[in-house]
């Protein structure tokens, strides 16, 4: 029985802590986005062939 005078308050403590972390998280911002680092690598990067005429036809237009 004497155990709970220790374990209770430890556990409430750590209990208190976690959700503390967790309420600064969603403050802070941490779970605003949850959809786009999932699909990130999905999109496509620009080749570097089209990024090169595209360079091109810039300096052509310039002279």
């Amino acid at each position: 029985m004497s155990v709970l005078y220790i374990a209770l308050p430890i556990a409430i403590l750590l209990g208190a802590g976690g959700l503390i972390a967790c309420l600064y998280c969603i403050k802070d911002g941490q779970y605003d986005d949850l959809d786009s680092p999932s699909v990130r690598m999905l999109i496509d990067d620009e080749p570097v062939q089209q990024a090169a005429e595209s360079d091109a036809d810039a300096h052509e237009a310039k002279l």
